[in-house]
């Protein structure tokens, strides 16, 4: 799979500012410090959960070559480098290499829908001038459209360096299908934390879960119990992360649930950069009573 083994639990790590959304590195090395021992596989800097798109090339950078030296090794770092245009793709992921990452997760290009010819072309592109493992990101939350299943098996067929696919449309047809195309040739992860378990039982390879950001180790549990083939505990920890999920993710703003969720267990996330805002006050209380039984407050 193009030199890079994937499999199990991925955090797309937040990235900690302060009031005035300055970077705080300190935070970055204890949240790090966190997922490590949560028993993660690796972490992916720069990603949307850590607002890859308010980062300006050189913080992009600047984060990216924090966490590799902060891990030192320990687990896998991939890098996330998709932009608008293939040409800044293909400048973000000769960044990602230069700085020593492992791979690049790549966003489908967002604010024009390209057709899927164009998105073939733009990863065929990528993946010809840099030589560095990638991974196709699909997240029609935030691109406003869904690569489709076969022109992800095309790229595989087609072009060297692809390692895998993160898919967060939440569709269990669409991973199915992906996983029925493309399985034999890329590791297929779920974006999505509902979709983690049904991920791994449709023979995909793990996930990158904006909640792990939060609860690392529930979503490594899961992994290992369904690897044993503990199903019971399986799907009792599917059925926490979801309801985690739906809170974080999909009832409140998605970063600044995070972050605030982080802040609330002791680790300095701080607040997203603008224009994204933190919770108001209602939001915060709303949170806390939604997540009363989790344990984490």
């Amino acid at each position: 799979m193009a030199g890079l083994n994937l499999e199990g639990v991925y955090v797309p790590n937040v990235t900690p500012f302060d009031a005035k959304g300055e970077i705080q590195y300190d935070a970055l090395g204890e949240l790090i410090e966190y997922w490590i021992g949560a028993g993660v596989s690796g972490i992916v800097a720069n990603a949307s959960t850590g607002e890859s798109p308010y980062l300006r090339r050189e913080e992009l950078t600047r984060v990216l070559g924090f966490v590799l030296e902060k891990v030192d090794r320990r687990i896998q770092v991939i890098a996330g480098t998709g932009a608008m245009a293939t040409r800044e793709t293909i400048e973000l992921t000769r960044d990602a290499k230069n700085s020593g990452a492992e791979g690049a997760l790549i966003t489908t290009p967002y604010f024009y829908h390209p057709s899927e010819e164009e998105l073939y072309r733009h990863y065929a592109a990528v993946l010809s001038a840099v030589d560095l493992p990638a991974i196709i990101y699909n997240v029609p939350k935030f691109t406003g459209y869904s690569i489709a299943p076969k022109t992800i098996a095309r790229i595989a067929e087609d072009c060297d360096g692809l390692a895998g696919v993160k898919d967060s449309s939440g569709s269990p047809g669409n991973m199915a299908e992906i996983i029925r195309l493309c399985s034999d040739k890329i590791a297929c992860l779920s974006g999505a934390a509902d979709m983690f378990l049904p991920t791994l039982s449709l023979g995909g390879r793990g996930a990158v879960l904006a909640i792990a950001n939060v609860v690392p180790g529930i979503c490594v549990e899961l992994h290992k119990a369904f690897q044993k083939g503990d199903m019971a505990t399986a799907g009792k920890r599917q059925r926490t992360a979801s309801h985690v999920n739906n809170v974080l993710v999909a009832s409140f703003p998605q970063v600044a649930a995070i972050k605030h969720a982080l802040n609330r267990i002791g680790y300095g996330a701080g607040s997203p950069r603008q224009p994204l805002l933190p919770l108001s006050e209602a939001q915060e209380k709303a949170l806390a009573e939604a997540l009363k039984n989790t344990k984490l407050y």
